[in-house]
């Protein structure tokens, strides 16, 4: 797991960790016209510009309402449930997963403002991120965040059988705004968020969502 700091704002269109397989692609392809290689070059051209465009960090307008939770992830809805408890929560909570594949922006955001009052990674297995079973058993890393009145929620980046590279950016006792990028997982995968019981969902399974601007509930 990568824990380097991600800047409040992008300074590239790109995602900061995927800066470093840009240029060495670029590099590579660079070598292999410099050599005459061009038919392996072209396909090394093709190969850069997919690895630029999947690590693309577009800007999101972030909704202003305060009671707003926003979605962690670009991606599609695909569990919507109630829950007695969890690993994170030793209480009835409420579970929506968020499935991204290979297309989707893959920066993940912050989707309530408040501190991190603990992160915890889990080293584990690289199932299918789409099976239920993965939010238990694959590699995983946590952020369990306190809102301003004491409510606490958990956002949790979850390994898949591609992914296998989650970067979290953020540390314990850090304040975070809405809509803040703090990490990716590269090359796809699934968010899960823990949300108290009385936080309104309003999605539901199938629903496609957006980072930072998509709207997943409301606090009552």
């Amino acid at each position: 797991m990568d824990n380097s700091k991600w800047p409040a704002k992008a300074v590239l269109p790109i995602a900061m960790p995927g800066v470093k397989y840009v240029v060495a692609a670029i590099l590579v392809t660079g070598m292999f016209f410099y050599f005459g290689c061009l038919k392996t070059g072209g396909f090394a051209l093709l190969l850069t510009l997919f690895i630029t465009w999947f690590f693309r960090d577009p800007e999101r307008m972030v909704p202003e309402g305060s009671d707003l939770l926003v979605s962690p992830a670009d991606g599609k809805v695909i569990l919507v449930e109630r829950i007695d408890r969890c690993e994170y929560m030793d209480e009835p909570c409420r579970k929506v997963s968020i499935f991204m594949n290979v297309f989707n922006v893959h920066v993940n955001r912050i989707p309530f403002s408040g501190i991190i009052e603990k992160v915890q990674y889990n080293p584990g297995k690289f199932v299918n991120a789409s099976f239920d079973k993965a939010s238990v058993h694959n590699e995983r890393n946590a952020l369990v965040i306190r809102t301003e009145d004491g409510r606490r929620y958990v956002c949790v980046q979850i390994a898949g059988f591609i992914a296998r590279r989650i970067v979290n950016c953020v540390k314990t006792n850090e304040h975070v705004n809405k809509g803040d990028r703090y990490g990716m997982i590269q090359f796809g995968s699934r968010l899960d968020l823990y949300l108290p019981m009385d936080f309104e969902i309003l999605v539901s399974p199938g629903d496609k969502t957006s980072a930072g601007s998509s709207v997943i509930g409301r606090m009552c």
